[in-house]
């Protein structure tokens, strides 16, 4: 849901966002900016300008910086399997799956 609306100038040109935008577009974040551009049409646009894009904000939350860092443990211990190209990887892949296939169920 888009805002629309006024927001008061302050004393010194403060402006404060309605705490629903800043809210649904995190700018209530340790970091976050509003980019601004004066068109020559004498519109004023607001963009905000986060630390982290939001598009990419999945990468930083704890659960999935948990996983990164299980990663670079077996990376560092030697617990990983290079392959140089993707039909290499897909050729171990079906082998592993004939093998679980062919493997008695208990």
């Amino acid at each position: 849901m888009a805002f629309h609306g006024f927001v008061a100038v302050q004393g010194r040109g403060l402006v404060a966002l309605p705490a629903e935008v800043r809210r649904r577009l995190h700018l209530d974040e340790s970091g976050a900016q509003v980019e601004i551009t004066e068109r020559d049409d004498g519109v004023l646009e607001l963009r905000p300008a986060l630390p982290i894009p939001a598009a990419q904000r999945w990468f930083w939350e704890d659960r999935w910086q948990q996983r990164e860092k299980e990663v670079d443990e077996h990376v560092t211990a030697g617990l990983v399997t290079v392959y140089n190209d993707g039909d290499a990887f897909l050729d171990h892949l079906d082998a592993q799956a004939q093998a679980d296939d062919a493997a008695p169920q208990p």
